[in-house]
């Protein structure tokens, strides 16, 4: 799909962030990190508008790939998406926090057809680490 992988962010604190437990692997919360290893910063409908926030789960979701080719090697070890849990750094007022994480969303989609969507929630949050947009966590289960 000729995607531009991030490199896989290290921890910021005491977690891991893959472990594999069984035939499932959890991903931590992770954050849009750019190519550069920068971060994408700001909060949705102060600093960044809808479009903006949902790219930046796009990324976040580039992120969690490069993690898990990290770790596996391979993307063709995930079987399918168990759960997708985002998380979305935004003013009290916003309400689209769904649409915003659409952006992984539709991307684990074309990386792995039907067997990249799993269940889902969408947060809003007051603030998140190093003032980011967007942080999400998920279970895959290998094959």
């Amino acid at each position: 799909m000729n995607l531009a992988l991030p490199p896989a962010p290290s921890p910021l604190g005491v977690y891991k962030p893959f472990l594999i437990v069984g035939n499932l692997a959890y991903v931590s919360g992770h954050g849009p990190v750019n190519t550069d290893r920068s971060l994408i910063k700001g909060r949705i409908g102060k600093d960044m508008d809808l479009e903006e926030g949902k790219q930046a789960a796009r990324q976040v979701g580039l992120t969690i790939l490069a993690t898990l080719k990290a770790n596996l090697e391979s993307l063709d070890k995930i079987r399918r998406v168990i759960k997708v849990l985002g998380m979305v750094n935004c003013v009290p007022e916003f309400e689209k926090h769904p649409y915003v994480i659409n952006g992984c969303s539709e991307l684990f989609a074309k990386v792995w057809g039907d067997e990249g969507i799993g269940v889902r929630s969408a947060v809003g949050m007051g603030s998140l680490p190093d003032n980011i947009p967007v942080e999400i966590e998920a279970v895959f289960e290998l094959s």
